[in-house]
């Protein structure tokens, strides 16, 4: 059954896109983008202010043009699963909305390409990605993972606008990339868990709706000991000397009791309306993760993350769906 919405031009004021483009974003996610920033920007060494309130900025904005441009191409699910999202309800420009979330992410990469020259293929070619994920979404083998590979992208993109070179810690480094590349693929598949019947009936044969909760839950389950491994091992190849100082430690270990949270949860799940109880602590722990990470290389970065992440918690505690993540 095609229940694909039909998006018509909006007739509405400027004003009224931008706020409708606003709600789009989703600014309580904007926080996933901006804490991969930062953990890539942990291993760099910079101290121009300038420098480092330009790369967080465009890795912080850079989920929400990039989430506004994928929901261009999957109106049909989202009309069913969150009717209340201006685009899906045409109450915004599709065409409109795809001009300015490319306008912003050609913004975000020319600001990370200013800093390092190679960001710019990296930034184009994860764009690309952006703009081809809902074939991929369509495809029970091939959502989690391609949409991972893209925030992996943005991960290493911090680092190189921070002046990284891979020389430098490259143990830490790698893992902080796995951690990345798991943690957020977990969150896509757990979020798959709130739109099944709405993916079953538009054709969008997820992992969930191809086999199952069950089979959806365990895969989940393999995914999280990868994010726990290499939790493990960013604890390990910290060293002892970073561990005295417990700023990485405590972020690290709240990421792994919400992370199980968020298993536990998911195996107690059996209708898509419930889905958020799983859903909140996978992402919360994906963020716990990060700051973590980003703690063990800058301990003095403590304290603003400790703000950082309480203003993640306020944003995604006043979301306008309880039940849409």
């Amino acid at each position: 059954m095609n229940t694909a919405l039909r998006i018509r031009p909006a007739a509405s004021t400027t004003k009224s896109f931008f706020r409708g483009y606003v709600v789009t974003m989703r600014p309580y996610l904007l926080f996933v983008s901006g804490i991969t920033g930062i953990a890539g920007m942990s291993f760099g060494d910079i101290s121009d202010p300038v420098r480092v309130f330009s790369i967080f900025a465009a890795c912080f904005l850079s989920y929400g043009f990039g989430q506004a441009l994928t929901d261009c191409f999957q109106t049909d699910t989202d009309a069913l699963s969150s009717p209340y999202r201006p685009l899906t309800r045409g109450a915004m420009s599709r065409d409109l909305t795809i001009a300015v979330s490319l306008a912003g992410l050609t913004v975000c990469i020319g600001l990370l390409g200013y800093w390092n020259p190679l960001n710019i293929p990296l930034g184009i070619l994860a764009g690309g990605g952006l703009a081809t994920y809902t074939w991929f979404k369509r495809r029970w083998w091939g959502g989690p993972w391609y949409n991972a590979w893209i925030v992996c992208v943005l991960f290493l993109m911090g680092a190189l606008a921070s002046g990284y070179g891979m020389e430098h810690h490259p143990d830490l480094f790698l893992w902080t990339a796995a951690g990345t590349f798991f943690g957020y693929g977990n969150f896509v598949l757990t979020g798959y868990f709130k739109d099944i019947e709405a993916d079953r009936s538009t054709g969008y044969t997820t992992l969930p709706v191809r086999y199952g909760r069950r089979t959806a839950t365990i895969t989940s389950d393999v995914i999280a000991a990868a994010v726990a491994m290499s939790i493990g091992a960013l604890l390990v190849f910290a060293g002892p000397a970073r561990l005295a100082r417990v700023e990485g430690s405590l972020f690290l270990l709240a990421s792994l009791l919400t992370l199980f949270a968020g298993q536990w949860n998911l195996h107690q799940n059996r209708t898509d309306d419930t889905a958020h109880q799983s859903i909140i602590p996978v992402v919360h722990a994906y963020v716990l993760f990060l700051a973590g990470a980003a703690a063990l290389r800058q301990p003095g970065w403590f304290f603003p993350l400790v703000g950082f992440y309480l203003s993640f918690c306020l944003v995604i505690a006043r979301r306008p769906e309880r039940q849409q993540i």
